[in-house]
């Protein structure tokens, strides 16, 4: 990330700690941690494993931002009993729901690491680095789909992205499975007959696509490399073929119908508002991906300004920590 981020009062906001912010992306493949002066400066930035609360435990994800923070100390040559930073900015996977995120400040304010913790979900961290100001809607695709907003006024949009449970459609897992499904059903014939089979069988090595669904179910292949679906199902797409096509289509669809409902929501469907665009799966920017979600978002948001970011999360979570402190020094 850059090196310097919008800085808040330095005189207000001295003290003996080292850092200002220590700021926390934690997503499902990759934990980003950043310690940041009151001027903005990035002082130190660590990444390592992933956070995942909702699997591992709380206590295993923290632990996992332990590992970052130890890191950090050694960059600095800070011993374990140095203050590290006036304020925990966190913004991670797994915290979906929000009695979810009062179990993870409480995990976050029991390591010690700071004086206040303020743990949000990661898509906030989306918003704010890719919008222009700190408001607007943002769409996560990952490893799966998720969507926030922030109005002028304050007021918030979100959802519990729990996944089908809870009517979401979308993000790599998904478009994974629905790639394998297609290929299987369409080379048994319960389907289209579609180049998803032979793309599937060839890229595992497998005579035929039930061949690679097998390969997983027995263990042959590993879970995580569902993942590398995704960008074969762009590739397929790309070609023309019909089925692939309209997998991405309805991704697209999804993508544009969850962020008309939050402007919708927040009485911003007539405002020049941004709608970021994050998450590995749209940061790919897919042609024929992204092409179909700017024509339905010219159908249905037309006022609606689209932005993929060009910063990383991490940034964001940065910034929302600034503006709680601003804040904070303001009142």
């Amino acid at each position: 990330m850059e090196t310097r981020v919008t800085a808040v009062d330095e005189d207000a906001a001295a003290g003996s700690h080292p850092g200002l912010i220590l700021a926390v992306d934690g997503g499902n493949s990759k934990t980003d941690v950043v310690l940041a002066a009151a001027d903005g400066e990035v002082l130190a930035q660590v990444r390592v494993g992933p956070f995942t609360p909702q699997s591992t435990g709380v206590q295993d994800a923290l632990d996992t931002v332990a590992k970052a923070v130890g890191q950090i100390r050694a960059q600095l040559s800070l011993t374990e009993d140095a203050p590290l930073a006036r304020h925990v900015s966190a913004f991670v996977a797994g915290a979906d729901l929000p009695q979810e995120e009062a179990v993870l400040a409480e995990a976050f304010s029991a390591r010690g690491w700071a004086e206040t913790v303020e743990v949000g979900n990661d898509t906030f961290a989306v918003l704010r680095a890719g919008a222009s100001q700190p408001w607007g809607v943002a769409v996560v695709c990952g490893a799966g789909i998720n969507c926030v907003g922030i109005a002028p006024d304050g007021r918030r949009a979100r959802y519990p992205a729990l996944g089908e449970l809870t009517g979401d459609w979308g993000g790599g897992g998904t478009l994974s499975r629905a790639a394998i499904f297609t290929a299987v059903r369409g080379e048994d014939g319960r389907g289209p007959r579609t180049a998803l089979s032979a793309a599937v069988a060839a890229h595992f090595g497998t005579e035929t696509a039930v061949d690679a669904a097998v390969g997983f179910h027995l263990g042959t292949f590993a879970d995580e490399r569902l993942h590398e679906l995704p960008p074969l199902l762009m590739r397929v797409a790309t070609a023309g073929d019909a089925a692939a096509l309209e997998i991405v289509d309805r991704q697209a669809q999804e993508v544009v119908g969850w962020a008309r409902a939050t402007l919708h929501q927040l009485d911003l469907l007539d405002r020049d508002a941004e709608v970021v665009l994050g998450g590995g799966v749209l940061r790919a920017a897919e042609p024929v991906l992204m092409d179909r979600i700017a024509a339905l978002a010219r159908e249905q948001i037309p006022a609606a300004r689209l932005v993929v970011p060009t910063r990383r999360p991490i940034h964001g979570a940065v910034l929302l920590g600034l503006d709680r402190l601003r804040t904070a020094l303001a009142s």
